[in-house]
């Protein structure tokens, strides 16, 4: 396990986005579409912080990883118009895409299983499609967390705001902690080593 950096009010500007995306209400807690929000909330724990401040259109705090100011951020706008939320946090903190940390579900990938990209397309994914849209860039980094494939009777709908079982919700659990190491390791410049480590 990785070691961060804590402090109660971190100073300075945020220089860092990490965004997990999701799908905010109760209803939707535990489901496959929300395996962002999981990982940013394990990436919290670790970091010994609430994300509990309404601002940007997302439930969000500031918080310090290696010696960079960070910003944690679950959109409130629902998955399809997570753009909004990240474009707002973009532009009051002028940050640039390079510096946007967004981890997602991945129904390509088996449950558990991560990916990391440096940049790319929206791969049919609707809130990364509405990031590259508002953001008129597709130069953020992403981590991908499997959710499973689709089974063939399923809609795909369903499927992603369907609940992971008891056993997946476990080794989903352990792919949110590798991302939080992942996400240490590109916050520090080291994308490179995190996709070796890390993609599967």
């Amino acid at each position: 396990m990785m070691f961060f950096k804590k402090k109660e009010e971190p100073s300075g500007s945020v220089e860092y986005i990490v965004v997990g995306l999701g799908n905010s209400g109760s209803k939707y807690d535990g489901t496959r579409h929300n395996a962002g929000f999981i990982a940013v909330d394990r990436l919290a724990e670790r970091l010994n912080v609430r994300i509990d401040r309404i601002k940007y259109k997302s439930l969000c705090t500031a918080c310090v990883i290696g010696d960079k100011k960070v910003l944690l951020m679950k959109p409130s706008t629902y998955m399809n118009n997570s753009g909004l939320a990240v474009t707002e946090a973009m532009k009051f903190y002028k940050i640039p895409p390079e510096n946007v940390i967004v981890i997602f579900d991945d129904i390509s990938l088996d449950v558990g299983k991560m990916r990391i990209r440096r940049k790319g397309s929206d791969g049919g994914h609707n809130g990364i499609k509405n990031i590259i849209y508002l953001s008129g860039s597709d130069q953020f980094p992403r981590i991908k967390l499997g959710v499973g494939h689709k089974p063939e009777k399923w809609d795909l709908a369903d499927w992603v705001l369907s609940r992971f079982t008891e056993s997946e919700y476990k080794t989903l659990g352990e792919a949110a902690e590798k991302a939080c190491d992942a996400v240490e390791l590109m916050i520090n410049g080291q994308i490179d080593k995190a996709m070796n480590l890390f993609n599967s």
